[in-house]
């Protein structure tokens, strides 16, 4: 039993990272959607939102199942909760891929003010969130724990740069009330950028759990 339930599992972990990079891709995207102004780019994040439920839906069934079938204990059972933490965290990533695909599609295109996406740094958090966002997953695939040896540190360099963000933001739409709906719209990108890094967190804790035994808190 012990073989064909690590088979299976083997098969499980295949289809969630294939989920992961959906949603990473959809996170990726959604912010060069953003950088470029790019809206038929946006609306194909979108379009790959429904895939992304799917998926969820059926992974948290696939790993359901296994649960029932073979009762695992121990490390196994780690690798399950794992697992679940993995598929939930990653869906709501790629949910704030889709939300910020949604902020480029409303937000008008007006090139006196599209340099306030540099401006704000808001592709300098991005890279920083997605490198993030990328150990996780590998961390998961591999059981390598060192590449999320220095998540904290990295989590809150995004938290102050979102601060940062946000002063910037207000000063900007004080100064040219103009920028207020833009300037609003790319503080909501921000937020949902800092969200997506404490996903990743929340990854790398479990990872480390599954790996180790030992439970952390990343924060």
């Amino acid at each position: 039993m012990s073989e064909k339930f690590h088979a299976e599992l083997e098969d499980t972990r295949a289809h969630i990272l294939s989920m992961a990079t959906l949603a990473e891709s959809m996170l990726r995207d959604s912010v060069t959607a953003l950088e470029k102004h790019d809206t038929g780019l946006a609306i194909r994040v979108k379009e790959r939102k429904d895939l992304l439920s799917e998926k969820n839906d059926i992974l948290e069934e696939e790993v359901y199942q296994l649960i029932a079938r073979y009762q695992p204990v121990a490390k196994d059972m780690r690798a399950i909760a794992c697992a679940l933490k993995v598929i939930s965290a990653t869906e709501r990533i790629g949910r704030y891929g889709k939300d910020i695909a949604n902020v480029v599609i409303k937000t008008p295109e007006d090139s006196h003010y599209q340099d306030l996406v540099s401006a704000l740094s808001l592709p300098h958090m991005s890279e920083l969130v997605l490198s993030m966002i990328h150990d996780a997953i590998l961390a998961y695939e591999t059981g390598d724990i060192s590449l999320i040896a220095h998540h904290s540190e990295r989590d809150d360099r995004v938290d102050a740069l979102r601060h940062t963000i946000f002063r910037d933001g207000i000063t900007y739409m004080m100064e040219d009330p103009r920028t207020i709906t833009r300037c609003t719209n790319y503080l909501m990108v921000a937020r949902y950028l800092e969200r997506s890094a404490d996903h990743s967190c929340k990854i790398a804790e479990k990872v480390h759990y599954m790996v180790t035994g030992e439970r952390i808190e990343i924060r």
